[in-house]
């Protein structure tokens, strides 16, 4: 029997994710934040003071810093002059990969927990190629990872290999642990207090509660939060006109084409089309799309195309 850890579409592999730079050199990612691009790399600030890029020489005015003295033209012309700089900022990345129990789940072709680490490669390595900072964090039912952002291809490569572990430990077995990990992921990064940073959250977004949502909310204010949201045709819509067999590993539940089944698509429609809802409101206070991908395969492509559809 074929061990499914080698099967790419249950699992991710740190070759898989590696192959990615590939893709990623030919990653358009066009400007949807009010920073210059969304993963530019380095972005002028909007004050001047000491930096790299020479602007202006002007007068000595009360209060500058004698440090940015031009002390060649001073000694010309006879007259204090300073040398002002457009200084740069950096903007570094964080991208958040749900690797919970509810995205170990697929019912077409790709396990939702393998499209959300392959985006999460294929954007991180983009940011790497711009020479930018990009910081890997990931949240599990019993685990969250949270390492210090790099420009290094060697460090994203390492957090990859650790984000591999982590879906690894996956199977059908994983249960939900009872604390909302999401929820604890936004309060870790509210407490950065980090202005102008970009969060790249990837997730199906199931426990997303009126904290969380809040939590959203305020990181979207005081910065830039990019939803990913990455569900299954299933969870979309559920067809009723044919019998289901659930199980959740114990216990077993059968569904017959009638009224129940019509009760179950209903309920999981509405679930849906609310999720999409709130996150979308949430995407529209920096006026950014919500992105939405599924499970069939085809979740590379499918997520260029969002990006060249702004």
């Amino acid at each position: 029997m074929a061990d499914p850890l080698l099967d790419s579409r249950l699992y991710c592999h740190p070759a898989r994710l590696a192959d990615l730079q590939v893709q990623a050199e030919q990653l358009s990612l066009p400007s949807m934040l009010k920073i210059h691009s969304i993963l530019s790399g380095r972005h002028s600030a909007n004050f001047r003071g000491r930096g790299l890029n020479f602007e202006e020489l002007r007068h000595y005015r009360k209060g500058d810093d004698i440090r940015q003295l031009d002390w060649r033209v001073t000694l010309r012309t006879g007259e204090p002059y300073v040398r002002v700089y457009t200084e740069e900022k950096d903007h570094h990345v964080t991208l958040c990969v749900d690797q919970r129990a509810s995205m170990f789940f697929s019912s077409v072709e790709t396990m939702k927990s393998v499209v959300a680490a392959e985006i999460a490669a294929l954007i991180g390595w983009s940011v790497v190629k711009k020479n930018d900072r990009v910081g890997l964090a990931i949240f599990g039912e019993d685990r969250l990872t949270d390492p210090r952002p790099t420009r290094m291809q060697s460090g994203f490569l390492a957090q990859l290999h650790q984000l591999c572990e982590v879906n690894q430990s996956l199977s059908v077995a994983s249960a939900a642990s009872g604390q909302n990990q999401l929820d604890a992921m936004l309060t870790r990064l509210m407490a950065r207090k980090e202005r102008n940073a970009l969060v790249v959250i990837l997730s199906d977004f199931y426990q997303c509660n009126a904290a969380c949502i809040q939590k959203l909310q305020h990181l979207q204010r005081r910065g830039h939060v990019l939803c990913i949201a990455i569900n299954d045709p299933l969870e979309q819509s559920f067809s009723a006109a044919q019998a289901w067999v659930m199980s959740d590993g114990d216990l077993q539940m059968n569904i017959e084409p009638g009224e129940k089944s019509q009760v179950v698509d209903r309920h999981l429609t509405a679930l849906y089309q609310t999720r999409k809802e709130t996150l979308s409101k949430i995407m529209a206070m920096r006026h950014l799309p919500l992105i939405e991908l599924d499970t069939s395969g085809a979740h590379v492509r499918h997520f260029r195309q969002a990006l060249e559809n702004r």
